[in-house]
C-alpha cells in the first residue's frame, strides 16, 4: 500500500497594511519619480539568498511577481511618484510593497514610515530636550558664553546676560545632544576662556596663530603645535602647572 507524502506549504506571513514612505533629509519636492524598472542607467536588481545570485526588479502593474524572471506576458509598467515627499501604498498593492522594500534606494533616498519607531525617536529626543532645557537653565553665565560662541562666534562678546539667557536655552531646544556634549566639555570653558583673555589684549595671539604672549610685556606663553587649533593648544596647557599659574594670573585681571 503506498503512502502519499503531505505537500509542505510555506506559510505566507506577509502583513496586509497600509503604508506610507517618504524622501530621506527632509525633502519635500512638488514630485519625485523612483525608478520602477532596471536599466543600465538605474541597475533594479536584488540578491536573492535562497538561489544564490542577483534577481531583476521591475515594478508592473498586471503581473504578481516583482522578479522579472516570474513575470509572464507583457508588462503593465507604471510611475512610482512621491508628492510632497511622500507615498501613500494602500495594503491591497502588495506587489507595490514588495517591490519598495527591495528596492535599491529604500533606506538611502525613501523609507517606511514605521509609526512606532518614529514614536520611540520622538520620545528619546523629547526627553533629550527637556534634559538640556535644565542643564541650560542652570547654567551660569560664563559657561553659556563658552559654549554659545561655539556657534555664534565673537558676537557672543556684546550679549547681554540675559540675551545670553535667552540663547543658550534656544540653543538647547533646538540641538539638545550637540548641547548636552558642549555642556560636559571642560576644554570648552577653557577655549573661551583664552579667548576672552585675548580679546581683552590680557594675553595676544600671534599672526601667524603659532604663540601666545603677554599683552604686557610681549613674553612668551607658547607655542601652538603644528596643525592645532591655538585655543584648543592653550586650554590643554592651562591644566599643567605653569598653565594654571597663569591661568589664575589672568583669571584676577578679568575681574
Amino acid at each position: 500500500m503506498e503512502t502519499k507524502g503531505k505537500v509542505s506549504q510555506v506559510k505566507d506571513t506577509w502583513e496586509y497594511k497600509d503604508r506610507h514612505y517618504y524622501l530621506s533629509g527632509n525633502k519635500e519636492p512638488l514630485t519625485y519619480t523612483i525608478p520602477s524598472k532596471h536599466t543600465r542607467k538605474y541597475p533594479l536588481t536584488w540578491f536573492d539568498p535562497e538561489v544564490g545570485y542577483e534577481r531583476e526588479l521591475r515594478y508592473a502593474t498586471n503581473q504578481k511577481s516583482i522578479f522579472v524572471d516570474e513575470q509572464k506576458g507583457n508588462a503593465t509598467l507604471k510611475h512610482i511618484v512621491f508628492e510632497n515627499g511622500v507615498l501613500y501604498v494602500p495594503k491591497n498593492k502588495r506587489t507595490l510593497q514588495e517591490f519598495l522594500i527591495k528596492h535599491p534606494h529604500n533606506g538611502v533616498i525613501f523609507k517606511e514610515l514605521d509609526k512606532q519607531v518614529e514614536a520611540v525617536d520622538e520620545l528619546e529626543f523629547l526627553e533629550l530636550e527637556v534634559d538640556a532645557i535644565n542643564i541650560a537653565r542652570q547654567m551660569d553665565i560664563e559657561q553659556a558664553e563658552a559654549i554659545l560662541r561655539v556657534e555664534k562666534g565673537s558676537s557672543v562678546s556684546s550679549l547681554s546676560s540675559k540675551e545670553l539667557k535667552r540663547d543658550i536655552l534656544l540653543f538647547a531646544k533646538r540641538n539638545p545632544a550637540l548641547f548636552i556634549n558642549l555642556s560636559q566639555d571642560e576644554n570648552v570653558v577653557l577655549r573661551n576662556f583664552a579667548i576672552v583673555a585675548r580679546e581683552t589684549g590680557i594675553i595676544n595671539l600671534s599672526d601667524d596663530q603659532r604663540t601666545f604672549k603677554w599683552g604686557s610685556n610681549g613674553r612668551k606663553l607658547i607655542t601652538v603645535p603644528f596643525d592645532e587649533n591655538p585655543y584648543s593648544a592653550m586650554a590643554a596647557w592651562f591644566k599643567t602647572d605653569e598653565g594654571l599659574d597663569v591661568y589664575k594670573s589672568i583669571e584676577k585681571k578679568l575681574k
